[in-house]
């Protein structure tokens, strides 16, 4: 009998926070008594609306950008996205003294491309309907001997961001259920790796909007499914397919997958903006959205749910929260939206 080494593993979430301590926040666990009144049970809320760049990927992209040697460092870094990931490496590679390439696509909104930049980042655009981001972002890697940084498809990028569920469990204690929300899968794939290396027993559910359930539907195949681009307000989710790396390990560690609609995600936010008193993007209320529909099934006693970034601007939640329609499709996998001071 053969066995895989997993991509992944507790040891190397726990070497990633060590590596992130002092650089990335470490963000507060929010408690609502409302809000457990209204799911029926003991919410702990991990707020990465609070990290730099208003969200999560900052974790993953310091983590992988400070891995880097130093020849790799002096020579630079790449990345392809066109939000909160963009911004995250732009501003990892300034916090390391080095350079930032990022790859995005010409009618990505301004204030993203303004974002990317403010952090010093020189910004290559690209046709989105013409051209295959990765591609160009590879080749431009290789012309100029840059290391390339992908939004989720990197062993250290999935350490990173698993150190947010590790953050949680070490402030909440024990947690029956872990509600996350899945894009590319790199956020839950690290989670999941956390939470069940120090509670096996933990149920891990990640939440997609319903036009773009990739990730529920490849759990079920035992393979990877592709979808129609979906068209949702949730961005940072609008992907067709899930990332291969992060899919090994989403398949052995995630339990189920919630879906809900754009009209759910919208009440989430306004709750969220209501009643707990912050701002969540799309993408990041998705889990509280599962939680107050119950789309999550039925529910232990103590759960915890990762809120992924809050990066969205006035204009965009005004529109969204007051019955505005469906925005583009301009995520890279796990949260979009404008920028947030770093």
């Amino acid at each position: 009998m053969t066995t895989t080494t997993p991509p992944v593993t507790l040891d190397d979430v726990r070497a990633a926070a060590a590596r992130i301590e002092g650089v990335a926040h470490r963000t507060p666990v929010l408690r609502s008594r409302t809000l457990d009144a209204l799911v029926g049970a003991e919410v702990h809320l991990k707020c990465e609306n609070f990290q730099r760049v208003g969200a999560f990927k900052f974790r993953g992209a310091y983590h992988a950008a400070a891995r880097l040697t130093p020849e790799q460092l002096a020579r630079g870094i790449a990345a392809y996205s066109s939000g909160n990931h963009a911004q995250a490496v732009a501003l990892a590679a300034r916090e390391l003294g080095t350079t930032a390439v990022i790859v995005m696509p010409e009618d990505a909104p301004r204030s993203k491309r303004e974002a990317t930049a403010g952090y010093g980042a020189e910004i290559v655009t690209y046709d989105r309907y013409t051209e295959d981001r990765v591609a160009v972002a590879e080749a431009l890697a290789a012309e100029r001997g840059l290391a390339l940084i992908p939004p989720y498809e990197h062993p250290h990028v999935i350490a990173g961001q698993g150190t947010a569920a590790l953050e949680l469990l070490e402030e909440s204690g024990e947690l029956d259920a872990l509600v996350v929300p899945v894009g590319g899968g790199g956020l839950i794939a690290g989670s999941a790796t956390a939470a069940k290396g120090l509670h096996p027993g933990i149920r891990v559910i990640g939440v997609e909007p319903e036009a773009g359930d990739d990730t529920k539907r490849s759990l079920a195949a035992g393979r990877r499914v592709s979808v129609p681009v979906p068209r949702t307000i949730a961005d940072g989710q609008a992907l067709d397919t899930p990332g291969e790396l992060t899919f090994s390990v989403n398949r052995r560690l995630v339990d189920d997958i919630a879906l809900v609609s754009d009209d759910e995600i919208r009440d989430a936010m306004r709750f969220a903006f209501e009643r707990l008193k912050i701002v969540v993007e799309p993408s990041g209320a998705t889990p509280l959205a599962a939680l107050l529909t119950g789309r999550t099934g039925p529910l232990p006693r103590r759960i915890g749910a990762i809120l992924s970034g809050g990066n969205i601007d006035a204009e965009r939640f005004a529109l969204l929260c007051g019955g505005g329609g469906v925005g583009g499709s301009t995520g890279d996998g796990e949260g979009g939206g404008g920028g947030n001071a770093g």
